[in-house]
């Protein structure tokens, strides 16, 4: 079993349950619709990885997230995730109708940071992403469309969190490809306070 860090112990989630289409302007970014409930999929425990890598073949995407570790429907630890996605091969399965694993949820597809417990309110977070020192992709509490505590209702009505199970709330615009060598520093806030950080290379 893949594990994470949760305040420097190793933990294993039975899953990543994740959420797409939640910001605004990245539905705009790739031309989707906005959606009128929200967007579940899941990425098993075999996709979980603290290291970034590029594919031989096919480019790989970065999506950078809020994440939140669950127990009890509870959030328990807060970190940096980055949801690597197979842009094309999505793009041919949604033009297919299909599901979307063979672009999601490949192995070391979801890559964390260490997570932190944390008593500041949800709301009060945001994420910051450097890509080789340039702000990329911010993220904030106010500008998802399904807030953390609407997604987990969502969830609960088909599906249960396990405990330490893993919820990703979606990205913001300026998602792109991964390139080797590419440095990733991912920051959490609590207002003005950082509480989470972490750097990778891209490998």
């Amino acid at each position: 079993m893949q594990t994470v860090l949760f305040d420097g112990q190793p933990i294993s989630p039975s899953k990543v349950v994740c959420i797409g289409r939640n910001y605004v302007e990245h539905i705009a970014e790739l031309n989707n619709e906005v959606p009128t409930e929200p967007v579940i999929f899941v990425k098993p425990n075999s996709a979980i990885s603290t290291e970034i890598k590029t594919h031989a073949v096919e480019a790989i995407h970065y999506e950078a997230e809020i994440s939140f570790l669950m127990d009890n429907n509870q959030f328990v630890g807060v970190g940096i995730g980055l949801d690597l996605t197979k842009r094309e091969v999505q793009s041919v399965l949604k033009s297919k109708s299909l599901p979307w694993e063979r672009a999601k949820a490949f192995d070391a597809s979801a890559v964390f940071s260490e997570f932190v417990s944390f008593e500041q309110p949800v709301d009060s977070l945001s994420l910051v992403l450097f890509i080789n020192d340039q702000v990329i992709q911010q993220a904030n509490y106010q500008l998802m469309i399904y807030k953390p505590a609407e997604i987990v209702t969502a969830v609960n009505e088909f599906m249960s969190f396990e405990k330490h199970d893993i919820l990703m709330t979606g990205t913001p615009k300026g998602v792109g490809k991964i390139n080797q060598g590419d440095k990733f520093t991912g920051q959490i806030f609590s207002q003005d306070t950082l509480i989470a950080s972490q750097s990778w290379t891209v490998l």
